[in-house]
């Protein structure tokens, strides 16, 4: 079996028992615990694995709780911010999980403590908080401990018999893949709120390598509204590790999402010192202001929700919206954001952020922050993408990607609205369309009916439009018609026309003679 038949199976598997088990319950609700589920037998077989260190004679789930000393203990949750003991392995809870009348508040006192572990170390505030999204007694399981019992059951079993293969790296993938296979489909079928949190693969393939694009290594890589992490892993998963230096920065205003972004750094192997996720309002209580800059920021913050805006009369002077001497209007956030990334961005990185298309040409304060753009020359690149590509919105997205190293005065815009493949629900972008909308990105190459650069004076003079349809005109797919030809052929037709009339005339003359 290929890896991509066997994600292909694990994927199907993963489905049906989250529609297997759900019953009554919300499906975006009980997401959490098929998802809360996957992420504890990921790091209890990622734990006994680094426990067992690869000798075969060690069986981790077997040695009884006793045999761990406060050296061992102390060591590992050194090493891995956590530590879980024999006992509270997922194996262990799983294999008796169908008999076990004490299901849930053994299930609850057991992520207390692997939460608890990290208490007084390093990693305390990146495991606190990981499972508390998995309520064990919550209702919403059942109205009484059997039912909650048989559907955690239900759901720890299913999870159970998933064939993950050995403890190497296409498990980590498997496991990472199945778990963002599950929030697609979940956030597929939420809606808005759920496409709010998620980025699609594809694309967050096309704006990682925007952010990173020739850069040989960077510092860290930053989201300021980093969702479930989707944008930051795919770095991970196109660039070689140790081109990212210090890890994966990101911050989230919504306490489940940033327990799934935290989860999912987990998901893909990436250790408690090697990111950085923090919970707030990043336009009002920002963090890691002491951590910037960051050479590559990669971000799809939500598009056009309120914010406090000139309501709050400090904002004006904050050090990132104070250089543009505007605030983004109060019902529309898009260029707060913008502006948030680019105060954080260093002198030879990028910024790659998916915008609401409004923004670009819009008047007002909008046009006055991108005037403060443009006139900086802080926009390398505009790109404009197919409809239909998110989860719960048909909008047509702009990519906005900032640098602080331009070496010329001019912007690229990039026509990409014809690059797409129609699958059932969404439409998604290739390889080959990343591939080419990269080659224009590097080349900066004039590509009619696609790529453009435009020099300042003429963005000026257009009054900051930044939008890509102002500067690349769309390829005519009318049909060419030869004038010169269709007159002659119009000649042949009106006189086979005439020679049809003079026999038919001629013909009805003839019945007339005849009847007379």
């Amino acid at each position: 079996m290929t890896s991509t038949q066997q994600r292909a199976e694990l994927q199907r598997q993963i489905w049906q028992i989250a529609n297997d088990v759900r019953g009554a319950v919300d499906g975006w609700d009980f997401k959490q615990y098929v998802l809360g589920t996957l992420f504890y037998r990921f790091i209890s077989e990622n734990f006994a694995s680094y426990i067992e260190g690869g000798d075969d004679s060690i069986n981790y789930a077997q040695l009884g709780d006793k045999v761990i000393t406060p050296e061992i203990k102390d060591d590992a949750i050194k090493t891995k911010g956590y530590f879980i003991y024999p006992s509270q392995l997922f194996a262990s809870i799983a294999a008796s999980a169908n008999t076990n009348e004490s299901l849930n508040t053994d299930l609850a006192a057991i992520f207390a403590a692997i939460e608890s572990s990290a208490n007084g170390y390093p990693s305390e505030q990146d495991i606190k908080g990981l499972f508390a999204d998995f309520d064990t007694t919550s209702n919403r399981l059942g109205n009484t401990v059997a039912d909650k019992n048989s559907r955690l059951a239900a759901v720890l079993k299913g999870v159970e018999r998933l064939d993950f293969g050995d403890f190497d790296g296409s498990h980590i993938d498997l496991f990472g893949d199945a778990y963002e296979f599950l929030i697609s489909n979940y956030a597929a079928n939420a809606g808005k709120s759920g496409g709010e949190f998620f980025t699609p693969q594809h694309v967050s393939r096309l704006i990682a390598q925007l952010a990173m694009h020739k850069q040989t290594s960077v510092n860290k890589i930053y989201d300021p509204a980093c969702g479930s992490g989707s944008l930051l892993l795919q770095a991970k998963k196109h660039f070689n590790e140790h081109i990212i230096e210090d890890g994966f920065w990101g911050q989230e205003i919504n306490h489940t999402t940033y327990n799934l972004a935290r989860m999912n750094m987990f998901l893909h192997n990436i250790n408690y010192d090697k990111f950085n996720i923090q919970l707030g309002d990043t336009l009002r209580n920002p963090h890691f202001g002491y951590d910037k800059p960051f050479d590559a920021i990669v971000s799809n913050p939500p598009y056009s929700v309120k914010w406090i805006g000139s309501d709050d009369p400090t904002l004006i002077n904050d050090e990132r919206f104070a250089p543009a001497g505007v605030l983004a209007p109060k019902s529309k956030a898009d260029f707060a954001f913008v502006l948030h990334a680019l105060s954080y961005l260093s002198s030879k990185g990028r910024a790659a952020i998916v915008c609401f298309p409004g923004i670009f040409y819009r008047g007002g304060a909008e046009q006055k922050i991108r005037q403060y753009l443009v006139d900086n020359n802080y926009v390398e690149t505009v790109i404009s993408l197919a409809p239909n590509l998110f989860f719960g919105t048909t909008i047509a997205v702009t990519i906005l990607v900032l640098s602080k190293h331009k070496i010329d005065t001019t912007t690229q815009f990039i026509d990409a609205s014809a690059l797409f493949k129609k699958e059932t629900n969404t439409n998604t972008l290739t390889d080959k369309h990343i591939e080419q909308i990269m080659q224009a990105f590097d080349s900066k190459t004039n590509i009619e009916h696609f790529a453009k650069s435009v020099s300042f004076d003429a963005l000026a003079a257009n009054d900051y439009n930044l939008s890509v349809s102002s500067y690349v005109e769309a390829k005519d797919n009318r049909e060419v018609v030869d004038i010169t030809q269709l007159n002659a052929e119009l000649k042949i037709t009106v006189a086979k026309i005439d020679q049809l009339r003079k026999e038919i005339d001629a013909i009805v003359s003839e019945i007339e003679g005849e009847e007379a």
